[in-house]
């Protein structure tokens, strides 16, 4: 299967250009020699894509073949992880009984889509990645998009917010077959406005400069980065889920999402 292509379920998953080569830069700089049957970091990415499991199940593939192939970048992740539980980071986002704060922001084809709007239509689930980039938010949005139709019976409406131009919000939804929105969260501003937004430290701006170009993606050099939050708003605008953690290698699972959806009908 050529690089940049993801299979599941009948469907191919197209990655934008470059995408396998710069996981190999950071992923597969290991040694691979003790081990001639070792999985590629992309082909580990294509088993958990594949996997008949819970997201988190999922994800955990995925942090398994990191961890595997580049030790050094794992244990980087992990002294991040660490800093930011320190500090609490994320504990100051709003929480369940809170009113949402409303947002108007560009969607992946320039258009301006408001909070206010998407509640009309029923409850919300806003989701907050990382990056088209960033492989645990891929899977969670594919997590997210097979479930688009149990979603849609709850009336539910999903809403991406991440911190890129246009060109790279598209490339993600395209890339994970989405129907819902790609908002552009320029400078994180509305992340910041919600506690979300986290500065990744000079030796993870090291690590992960050797594969991505953060300034580039986001239009500055701020390597800020939103913790990867969902929230669940009923059409009153009220909170009454979320999930934020500031280990981005954990996310929301889907059948706690669609219980969440239930709630706020």
């Amino acid at each position: 299967m050529p690089v940049g292509h993801q299979i599941h379920a009948g469907k191919t998953w197209q990655l934008p250009r470059g995408y396998g080569d710069r996981l190999c830069a950071m992923y597969e700089s290991a040694d691979m020699a003790a081990d001639d049957q070792a999985m590629t970091f992309e082909q580990s990415l294509q088993a958990a894509i594949e996997l008949d499991a819970p997201l988190n199940e999922r994800l955990a593939v995925v942090a398994a073949a990191v961890r595997r192939l580049n030790s050094e970048f794992a244990d980087a992740v992990d002294r991040l992880v660490e800093r930011l539980e320190k500090q609490g980071a994320g504990a100051a986002a709003p929480k369940p009984g809170d009113v949402m704060p409303p947002f108007l922001l560009p969607d992946d084809e320039g258009r301006l889509v408001g909070l206010a709007d998407i509640l009309l239509q029923g409850p919300a689930v806003i989701t907050f990645q990382r990056g088209h980039w960033c492989p645990y938010c891929r899977l969670n949005a594919i997590g997210i998009v097979e479930a688009q139709q149990e979603i849609a019976a709850l009336a539910g409406q999903i809403v991406a917010i991440m911190p890129e131009r246009g060109k790279f919000a598209r490339a993600m939804k395209a890339a994970v077959g989405a129907s819902f929105p790609f908002l552009t969260d320029m400078d994180n501003g509305y992340a910041l406005s919600l506690n979300l937004a986290i500065w990744i430290g000079t030796e993870m701006e090291r690590l992960m400069g050797v594969a991505y170009d953060l300034p580039s993606y986001q239009r500055n050099y701020s390597w800020f980065l939103p913790i990867p939050a969902t929230f669940v708003v009923g059409t009153d605008g009220i909170i009454t889920d979320r999930f934020v953690d500031p280990d981005y290698r954990r996310r929301m699972d889907i059948d706690d999402l669609i219980a969440a959806l239930r709630r706020a009908r």
